[in-house]
């Protein structure tokens, strides 16, 4: 009886303690991952501004670029 009581309580523990833990966990590789490999690279702003017939800067291009990454943390 106490073993039963004991696997019943034990299993659905586990399997929410685990829910909780791989979720922090790949929400945390994902950042790390947005982090590393942004969405957006450098030369792609270049080429919007490039379509809007504007010539962009560096600080502009640095400045989206980092708005991008803070985007991500």
């Amino acid at each position: 009886m106490v073993l039963g009581l004991a696997l019943g309580l034990s299993i659905p523990l586990c399997l929410i303690v685990g829910a909780f833990v791989g979720y922090f966990v790949s929400m945390k590789v994902f950042k790390r991952q947005m982090r590393k490999n942004p969405p957006i690279t450098e030369a792609q702003i270049r080429s919007l501004y490039a379509q809007m017939g504007r010539k962009p800067s560096e600080a502009q291009v640095k400045q989206m670029m980092r708005a991008y990454t803070k985007e991500t943390k």
